[in-house]
């Protein structure tokens, strides 16, 4: 679909009644978006096991039939959802961590600051995602697990800089990222139950000093937060 096209769309707003001379692709892709976007704000108020596929087709105004020419059922369309918004998250820490010249511990703060940022602006999908996915099921549990690569490959990455920067540091144990991802991913899951997810920038030198403890240890953690 052409950027023109698209613009012919508002995000969130029906497509003209009646005759409207736009291609199939558009159509669908509209509708398509309206029924993701429902999904997410019911979820984020209702939860995931309240919210029906009545509810969704009737808050993104589709027909039943488009729903299920996008998706097979209520599971299918949250975990379209889940997935939409996240190579965004990479793409965001990555941009951040860049220009940090050869400090690592830099990158670190400035890819867990633009991490925290990221879904602080988006409390609604930081519900969706960190307090009613688990509720989908397993393949959204399945679908999460294969989320966690892109970061745990940058945490990878980190370790080894770290070692490169400073040739001191003992060698990082092989389950660290992963301590560090579900640890740092239930952290912030709590703070979103609490109804703190508008404050999440404000676990930043927690989130810090958790990850370089981990990826090198408590000096460095200490200096990085001094």
């Amino acid at each position: 679909m052409s950027r023109q096209d698209r613009k012919k769309i508002p995000e969130g707003e029906p497509l003209p009644r009646g005759r409207h001379g736009l291609p199939p692709e558009v159509v669908r892709t509209s509708q398509r978006d309206r029924l993701i976007q429902a999904m997410l704000l019911l979820v984020a108020a209702r939860g995931y096991a309240a919210t029906t596929v009545p509810d969704v087709i009737a808050a993104a105004r589709v027909s039943r039939n488009a729903f299920y020419a996008n998706f097979h059922d209520k599971e299918d369309c949250f975990l379209a959802l889940c997935e939409r918004d996240l190579p965004g998250v990479v793409e965001t820490i990555l941009s951040a961590a860049e220009g940090t010249g050869h400090d690592w511990v830099a990158a670190v703060r400035r890819g867990l600051h633009a991490y925290l940022r990221w879904w602080q602006d988006r409390p609604e999908y930081a519900r969706a995602y960190f307090v009613e996915l688990p509720a989908a099921g397993r393949r959204a549990m399945e679908q999460r697990d294969r989320a966690y690569l892109p970061f745990l490959e940058m945490l990878r990455a980190l370790a080894a800089r770290a070692r490169a920067e400073t040739p001191s540091l003992g060698p990082v144990r092989e389950r660290v990222p992963s301590l560090i991802v579900f640890g740092v991913t239930e952290f912030i899951a709590a703070e979103v139950r609490a109804g703190n997810a508008q404050r999440l920038s404000a676990l930043e030198e927690d989130v810090l000093h958790y990850t370089v403890t981990l990826l090198a240890d408590h000096a460095t953690a200490d200096r990085a937060l001094g």
